[in-house]
C-alpha cells in the first residue's frame, strides 16, 4: 500500500518546497487527491519518482509499446479509423479486426500500407451496410470526428451536419448488436450545450439496449508521453452481466526525453528565418512571455494586449515533462510545439513517437497530411489500455489493481427529461428506434 501524505509532509520528506509540488501537479506530472478534510494529499512514491526524474537522479526509460502476452478470440469493427492509433492499440491488446472504415484517402492508404491483411473499407460510412456483421462481432469502436462537439466547431450540436456522424456510429451499433461499443471524443463533449449533447448520446445508446458509462482518460498517466485528455464512452449490452471497467491511471509519467531523446530523423515542417530567430530566444519549457519585452510585442502583435495566457504561443517543449497535446501541425502559432533543444518544429517521426506509434509505422501523403493523421490519432498505448479494459469486461478476467469500476449512467424519467427532447426524437427517428 502506497503511503499518502499531505502536501507539506510530502514536501518535507522529499526535501522540496510546497510550491514545487504544486507546480508539478499543475503541470500534470503528479496526481493529487483530497482528504476527508479537503486537504491536498499525494502518493509519496509518485512524488519521489518525479523528483528523481527532474533532478536527473534516474535515467530509467519507461517508453515502450505495450502488448498483451496473448491474443484473445474477441473481434472488432473500427470506425473512423484514421491512421490506426486505436486500431493498433486494440490489436496490441489481442483483439482481431474484422473490418475498418475510413473516408480519408491518405489515412486509408496508411492503414493498408502497414496492415495489408486488414479489411479496410474506404469511403463514406453512410454508404456502408453493416447488417452482415450482426452477431459476428464483439466490439464496435469509433472515435467519431469531434468537430461538431469541440469548442472550435460551430457549437450547433446535432444541428451541425457533421454531428450526424454520431447517427452513423449508433446505426452501426443497432445493425451489428455488438457486446460492447466504444466511443471516443474530446473532453469538451462533457459540457457541450450544458451536457445535453452527451446526455442525448447516452439516452440513444440506452434505448439501443446498452448500459452506458463515460470517463475522461488522461493519456500521460497511461504510458503516453503526452498530456492528452479524451472522453471514452463504454456501452455494454444489457445481457452482458459484467461491471464496466476503465484502465486505472498509473503512478508515473513518461517524459519527452524518454520518447525522442535519441532525436529520430524524418521529414518535417521548418520555420521561416524570422520565426527561427524568435524561437531561438525561448528557453526549454518556455513560451512567449520568456522573450525580451520588445520581442514579445513584435511577435505577438495585437495579441500582446489581449487577455488570457496564450501559453501555446512561441512554446518550446521541455525534456523532463510529457509533451503538450499534439495538434494537426507543430508550427501553428496558437499551439507551437518546438523541439526542446533544437530550434525547429517537432518532425513527423517525433510526432509519431509521442503518439506511441512504432517507428516502422509509415504514414501516407504529404508531410502536412502525415502531421494531420498523427495529430488526430488516439495514442496507440491509450488504445491498448482501452482494449485491455474491453477484454476484461467481456472475458471477466482481470486484476482489480489495473481497473476502476465505473457505474453506468442512470436510466430514469428524470434523467431523460433533462435532455433536449427534440434532439432525442430526431436521432431516434433517424435510427427508427
Amino acid at each position: 500500500m502506497s503511503k499518502i501524505l499531505s502536501i507539506l509532509q510530502a514536501a518535507t520528506e522529499i526535501g522540496v518546497s510546497v510550491d514545487t509540488i504544486r507546480r508539478w501537479e499543475k503541470k500534470g506530472l503528479i496526481k493529487g487527491t483530497r482528504s476527508n478534510q479537503n486537504h491536498r494529499q499525494f502518493n509519496i512514491e509518485e512524488v519521489r519518482r518525479i523528483h528523481d526524474k527532474v533532478s536527473g537522479k534516474t535515467t530509467a526509460n519507461n517508453y515502450r509499446a505495450l502488448k498483451a502476452n496473448n491474443s484473445s478470440k474477441l473481434t472488432s469493427i473500427d470506425l473512423f479509423a484514421g491512421a490506426g492509433g486505436t486500431a493498433l492499440g486494440l490489436e496490441n491488446a489481442g483483439i482481431k479486426h474484422i473490418m475498418l472504415n475510413e473516408w480519408d484517402k491518405h489515412a486509408a492508404a496508411t492503414l493498408r500500407a502497414n496492415r495489408p491483411d486488414w479489411n479496410v473499407i474506404e469511403g463514406d460510412i453512410s454508404n456502408v451496410d453493416f447488417t452482415g456483421y450482426r452477431g459476428k462481432v464483439d466490439i464496435v469502436e469509433g472515435g467519431f470526428p469531434c468537430q461538431a462537439f469541440s469548442y472550435a466547431g460551430k457549437k450547433m450540436g446535432f444541428e451541425d451536419t457533421r454531428g450526424t456522424l454520431f447517427y452513423e456510429f449508433a446505426r452501426v451499433i443497432k445493425e451489428v448488436q455488438p457486446k460492447l461499443a466504444i466511443g471516443e471524443n474530446v473532453k469538451g463533449l462533457m459540457t457541450h450545450d450544458n451536457g445535453n449533447t452527451l446526455r442525448t448520446m447516452v439516452t440513444v445508446l440506452q434505448d439501443l439496449g446498452y448500459r452506458v458509462a463515460f470517463k475522461i482518460l488522461r493519456a500521460q498517466y497511461l504510458d503516453v508521453p503526452q498530456k492528452r485528455e479524451r472522453l471514452v464512452i463504454f456501452a455494454v449490452r444489457n445481457d452482458i452481466e459484467m461491471p464496466i471497467l476503465y484502465p486505472r491511471e498509473r503512478d508515473y509519467t513518461i517524459s519527452l526525453f524518454e520518447a525522442i531523446g535519441d532525436k529520430p530523423t524524418s521529414a518535417g515542417q521548418e520555420y521561416s528565418e524570422y520565426k527561427k530567430s524568435i524561437m531561438a530566444l525561448v528557453p526549454e519549457g518556455g513560451y512567449w512571455r520568456d522573450l525580451p519585452k520588445d520581442k514579445q510585442k513584435e511577435y505577438m502583435k495585437t495579441s500582446f494586449f489581449m487577455g488570457g495566457g496564450k501559453t501555446g504561443m512561441a512554446r518550446r517543449l521541455a525534456w523532463n515533462e510529457p509533451s503538450l497535446t499534439l495538434t494537426c501541425g507543430p508550427a501553428q502559432k496558437q499551439t507551437e510545439r518546438c523541439h526542446p533543444e533544437e530550434t525547429r518544429p517537432l518532425n513527423v517521426r517525433e510526432y509519431a513517437r509521442i503518439q506511441t506509434f512504432p517507428d516502422e509505422w509509415q504514414f501516407a501523403g504529404s508531410v502536412g497530411a502525415q502531421y494531420k493523421q498523427i495529430g488526430n490519432a488516439v495514442p496507440v498505448n491509450l488504445g491498448y489500455h482501452i482494449g485491455m479494459a474491453a477484454r476484461a469486461i467481456l472475458t471477466g478476467k482481470y486484476n482489480t489493481d489495473d481497473f476502476d469500476i465505473i457505474e453506468p449512467a442512470p436510466v430514469s424519467t428524470n434523467f431523460s427529461m433533462e435532455l433536449e427532447q427534440d434532439s432525442i426524437r430526431q436521432l431516434q427517428l433517424a435510427l427508427a428506434i
